[in-house]
């Protein structure tokens, strides 16, 4: 099993990013998935979370109304769409099967808001 972010970056508070997780080595049409965040000095979140077949969405309420999770089945790609960034969006990204496999974490993708 492999699960691989990617597209973090340093943004300004007020811009958007995209990150993406690809999966490998596990049927990924058939997990709901999730986005979680781990900040500096912070235990890792929850973020959002996405059906097998996109129908059901639900989002913790810090990123409600500016994160967008969506899923391509075809290419086993997950994504965030980050709109209205804030510094304390600032973490590393990661992607997990819902529940959380422990041994699915991957390497994260660093997001940074910052002027």
């Amino acid at each position: 099993v492999q699960l691989v972010e990617s597209g973090g970056g340093l943004v300004q508070p007020g811009g958007s990013l995209r990150v993406f997780c690809t999966a490998s080595g596990f049927t990924f049409s058939s997990y709901t998935m999730g986005w979680f965040r781990q900040a500096p000095g912070k235990e890792r979140e929850f973020v959002a979370a996405i059906s097998w077949n996109s129908r059901l969405t639900n989002y913790a309420d810090s990123v409600k109304g500016r994160f967008t999770i969506s899923r391509d089945n075809a290419k086993n790609t997950v994504y965030l769409q980050m709109n209205s960034l804030k510094p304390e969006d600032t973490a590393v990204y990661y992607c997990n099967t819902r529940p959380v496999r422990s041994d699915y974490w991957g390497q994260g993708t660093q997001v940074t808001v910052s002027s």
